[in-house]
């Protein structure tokens, strides 16, 4: 208990205030500049030369817009000899900082409302009625069936009658209620149905602005003149402000192959990166082009890969009755992704940064004061120098005036 209440006396009654003693040592003195040295280079080379912590910054604000151009001929059995133009293979026309190309499809033609057989598979067939499930649908296969095999999932296709009829001369499958006849997306086409989009040219029109410094500016830069614009392709190396790409050299640039990626589909990333220092002229405010590829490409594990999806173009006939095309679109969507920084010098950060290093020098002291108290031989001799106990005077004087 007494130790206690000397210790409370000591905390309530005892004042600490710093003692400079000047240690003569090479050791101590060379240390305690190096730890200054370096210090410096932290608050001078990194803080404000490189990090340019004497200026205050700003996010982008940013808005995207995109033009593609190409033309291409194909002539299948399908679709007889045709002519592919934007309208037709950018779907929709305009999307918010993305653009969808379309390189390969599966094409099923005049679909109408009506009852048929599914496509043969290993859960669609079908030896009697008992096999199939009436009003049964599903959303990964053709409709919830009683299988005769391993489930394995399919398309939806329609709504189960429960009833099984003839596929062919030789096979029966169960009957659905659906746009008939259903579609055969089980082999996607190789080499890719659009597989000159490789040479298609993408546009890409940037606004940004830093709202904090009231500046804006555009990836179509002053210099560039309508014949220059109809005429470039961006290279890294001898173009590397022009706004026009080439879709191959995207996917080239991420180190993919398009006529890979053009069969099943994927996304691709185009990074326009804005940092500007704005306590320079605004020419040297430059975009700075990067491209990856944004979906998950794994060789091991390669389970619903690419991209597609699935659109239809309706007509009538002269009856009336309604019909279809359906199209499994796969494709490479675009992804513009504009991100950066603009600074500017400020007051407040500067002093605060300054602040912030001149407090880092004590490290200095507090390092030096640790190995010199208690890591060297001296320790005992030095603590003796540096601490100094020295009792109440008025204590003191009091006991002097009773004797």
């Amino acid at each position: 208990m007494a130790g206690w209440c000397v210790a409370l006396a000591s905390f309530l009654f005892e004042y600490d205030t710093p003692r400079i003693v000047l240690i003569r040592s090479r050791k101590v003195g060379l240390m305690n500049r190096a730890v200054q040295l370096l210090i410096l280079a932290y608050v001078i080379g990194w803080v404000f030369v490189w990090e340019k912590g004497y200026q205050e910054t700003d996010s982008v604000v940013s808005s995207v817009t995109t033009k593609a151009k190409g033309v291409t001929v194909t002539n299948t059995s399908t679709l007889g000899f045709r002519v592919w133009d934007v309208a037709d293979y950018v779907i929709p026309a305009q999307e918010e900082n993305s653009l969808f190309v379309m390189t390969n499809m599966i094409i099923t033609k005049n679909q109408s409302q009506g009852f048929c057989p599914e496509l043969p598979d290993k859960t669609t067939m079908c030896n009697s009625d008992a096999n199939c499930v009436a009003g049964s649908s599903g959303t990964h296969s053709s409709g919830n069936r009683r299988p005769l095999r391993t489930w394995v999932p399919l398309a939806p296709a329609g709504i189960a009658t429960g009833r099984c009829v003839p596929f062919n001369e030789t096979v029966k499958t169960c009957e659905v209620a659906a746009w008939c006849p259903v579609e055969n997306d089980t082999r996607v086409p190789e080499p890719a149905f659009l597989k000159a989009a490789e040479n298609f040219t993408l546009l890409v029109k940037n606004n940004i602005w830093y709202p904090k410094f009231n500046f804006s500016k555009r990836n179509i830069l002053p210099n560039i003149t309508t014949t220059y614009l109809k005429s470039c392709i961006y290279d890294a190396v001898t173009d590397p402000f022009c706004p026009i790409f080439r879709l191959g050299k995207i996917v080239e640039s991420a180190g993919h192959s398009f006529q890979d990626m053009a069969i099943e589909g994927g996304i691709m990333g185009i990074q326009i990166k804005w940092n500007c220092n704005l306590d320079r002229t605004a020419s040297l405010c430059l975009p700075r082009y990067s491209f990856r590829r944004l979906d998950t490409r794994d060789v091991d594990h390669n389970v619903s890969p690419g991209y597609n999806f699935r659109f239809a173009k309706y007509y009538s006939d002269p009856t009336g009755a309604e019909h279809r095309t359906l199209i499994k679109a796969y494709g490479i969507r675009f992804d513009i992704i504009v991100f950066g920084k603009a600074g500017k010098f400020d007051i407040i950060p500067t002093m605060i940064n300054v602040g912030s290093g001149l407090a880092l020098l004590g490290v200095a002291t507090v390092l030096c004061d640790v190995i010199v108290l208690y890591c060297m031989k001296k320790r005992n001799y030095y603590r003796e120098k540096k601490y100094k106990y020295v009792e109440d005077y008025e204590q003191g004087l009091g006991s002097e005036m009773d004797q």
